[in-house]
């Protein structure tokens, strides 16, 4: 019996507000460029990051007034319920499954804090069993997508035969501040978006796609690079250095060592499915993966129509590689806060 985990489905959701790129530049523009006379300069950073639309939890005019961790939090409940559910029911729907078949969740969300955690507060409403086996993990961030999957992959060939549904959801528009005049807000606030996706694995009774190794690589003393700043009005971002020239200098050989270790090279990857930071991301992950400009076109499609996600957009890039036929071996990339590299390889029987 082949115990490797197969990817049964995978299914992505968004919040019902579209906000286009050049609406949100104006109004960024509003609010921060009296107060702040580098606005303008930084402002072509949101014409850079190859992004049309996005989406968020909360209306258009909800974000341009200041908001405390009271109403961010309330927020994030309320838009990370909603999310979970969709796309975990579209999961359950594609692998023909009822919520009580799941025996395990793996719940993946940085963006927010809910105690007690999602999973349960859903529960009821999605009809999960009062036994199944809940795995909340916070703070992975952009990393979370490929992350999580593989926290999942590993938790099904464990317990072969049984169900593991992965949900991760970030609501990045709710950590817009508009105290912050920092040139990292301005970044955050031309890239973020919110959205979710959803997986289910199961080891040990086969699947056209299965996850074949699995592998990080935790950079030492990068704990600057990107993550969240904890004060009273709630998250600030963290981005210390050029994450571009990061991945320029950093990513190619990560990648191959962590390949190593699976006994592959970058030679036997047939297409690789990254997260898509934003365009300059793109372009710097091509250059470090040796890869002809324009390869990643779906991480280019899927930063266009939906921004940066975190952890879920990686998995809206490979649901779209999915959708047109994934080849023989896949793998799936990316970096979050640590600073990490996360990967997963994919074998795909046609």
């Amino acid at each position: 019996m082949n115990n490797a985990a197969a990817l049964v489905s995978l299914a992505t959701a968004v919040p019902p507000h579209q906000f286009h790129q050049h609406e949100v530049m104006e109004a960024a523009r509003e609010i921060l460029a009296p107060r702040f006379p580098q606005f303008e300069t930084l402002s072509t950073l949101f014409s850079n990051t190859g992004i049309r639309h996005r989406y968020g939890v909360m209306p258009f005019e909800w974000y341009m007034e200041r908001r405390g961790w009271p109403e961010r939090t309330q927020a994030y409940l309320d838009g990370a319920e909603a999310l979970f559910v969709d796309a975990a029911r579209k999961a359950l729907a594609e692998a023909d499954l009822a919520a009580s078949d799941i025996d395990t969740i793996v719940t993946v969300s940085s963006t927010g804090i809910a105690t007690p955690t999602l999973e349960a507060r859903v529960a009821t409403q999605m009809g999960f069993r009062a036994d199944v086996s809940r795995v909340p993990v916070f703070g992975l961030g952009c990393a979370g997508g490929v992350s999580g999957l593989s926290i999942a992959s590993r938790l099904a060939q464990a317990r072969p035969g049984t169900n593991v549904l992965f949900v991760t959801f970030e609501l990045c528009t709710l950590a817009v501040r508009h105290d912050e005049l920092t040139k990292a807000n301005i970044v955050a606030l031309s890239l973020f978006g919110d959205g979710a996706a959803a997986a289910i694995l199961r080891a040990g009774d086969g699947g056209a796609t299965q996850v074949e190794a699995t592998g990080e690589k935790l950079w030492p003393d990068t704990l600057d690079i990107m993550g969240w700043r904890v004060d009273p009005e709630g998250f600030g971002v963290i981005f210390q250095r050029t994450i571009p020239d990061f991945v320029t200098e950093n990513m190619g050989p990560a990648v191959t060592e962590i390949l190593e270790r699976m006994r592959l090279a970058p030679a036997n990857v047939d297409r690789f499915v990254c997260h898509p930071g934003g365009s300059k991301v793109i372009t710097a992950l091509e250059r470090a993966l040796s890869l002809d400009q324009g390869t990643l076109d779906h991480e280019r499609d899927i930063i266009a129509d939906y921004g940066n996600m975190s952890a879920p957009t990686v998995l809206f890039v490979l649901e779209r590689a999915r959708a047109r036929g994934l080849p023989q071996r896949s793998v799936l990339t990316a970096l979050g806060p640590g600073f990490t590299a996360s990967c997963i390889s994919l074998r795909h029987a046609a």
